[in-house]
């Protein structure tokens, strides 16, 4: 089965990757919207995680007829009466800017005590079919924010958030706690709000898969313009190590397949095996 996951975060493709791995979960292949040429992208205007979820992974399945998984999540601060909450990626006003997002939230606090930094990680994760059935799971971290950030791992607030579990692990021990971009991505993954929330979904994906597993789905859009599945280095025309232009004939074979009469499955060869 092809399932798409919604989103441009290669992290959050890995960090699904695992939790299939650690599951034993086969016969899933994963693609992300980086991966398909021609995909339009929904606006996310929705009040809440679980709207924005729902409205990336209903976009999804309409717009591929796949299998399609989406998440929102963010950061929501004790002091800031929740917020960023659905705004945490664009806190600081421009998208995916991470650096600048930890520093308006460090400016925000600069008087904050230690005792009332308190928060919480959330994530909500939807998964949608093409027939429009639809799975939601959420999942939360607590934990504190820290005054500096610390850590390379991660990405997002991962560098100013302690979770609770690592205030709880050093309390005899002579040592400090470790933010969430200091832990390693296993660790990560038994603890975090998106690892829990997917981690719920797996049994809803063991059986989607399943159920897709001879299905011949060709990837088009909802006016049936082609939508391609192909890598990052064909997307871009690079050339490939062996010195041959990365846009190959698995590409070429794949629009072939989708906009042919009739529906075609794509070529193997053209998928992106397990989103690496």
């Amino acid at each position: 089965m092809l399932l798409h996951v919604a989103t441009h975060n290669p992290k959050k493709l890995k960090e699904l990757h695992r939790v299939l791995q650690e599951a034993g979960i086969e016969g899933v292949e994963l693609v992300s919207s980086e991966d398909l040429l021609g995909y339009p992208e929904p606006v996310e205007d929705g009040r809440t995680f679980a709207d924005n979820a729902l409205i990336k992974a209903r976009a999804g399945a309409k717009e591929t007829h796949l299998v399609t998984l989406a998440d929102d999540s963010g950061l929501s601060v004790d002091e800031l009466g929740g917020m960023p909450g659905v705004l945490s990626a664009r806190w600081s006003g421009t998208h995916g800017d991470d650096e600048a997002n930890n520093e308006l939230l460090l400016k925000q606090l600069e008087h904050v005590p230690h005792g009332r930094r308190t928060a919480r990680f959330v994530s909500v994760c939807a998964v949608v079919t093409p027939e429009g059935d639809e799975f939601l799971e959420k999942g939360t971290w607590e934990g504190r924010l820290v005054r500096t950030p610390v850590g390379d791992e991660g990405f997002g607030y991962d560098p100013l958030f302690i979770p609770a579990e690592e205030d709880e692990r050093v309390e005899d021990l002579d040592e400090r706690p470790r933010t969430s971009a200091e832990l390693t991505p296993a660790e990560k993954d038994a603890l975090s709000h998106r690892g829990k929330a997917l981690k719920a979904l797996v049994p809803v994906i063991a059986e989607l898969a399943t159920k897709y597993a001879e299905d011949g789905t060709a990837v088009t859009s909802e006016d049936d313009s082609p939508i391609v599945v192909v890598t990052p280095e064909e997307a871009a025309g690079e050339e490939g190590a062996d010195g041959d232009p990365a846009v190959s004939e698995q590409a070429a074979a794949a629009e072939a397949a989708v906009v042919a009469e009739g529906v075609t499955a794509l070529p193997e060869e053209a998928t992106v095996p397990n989103g690496e």
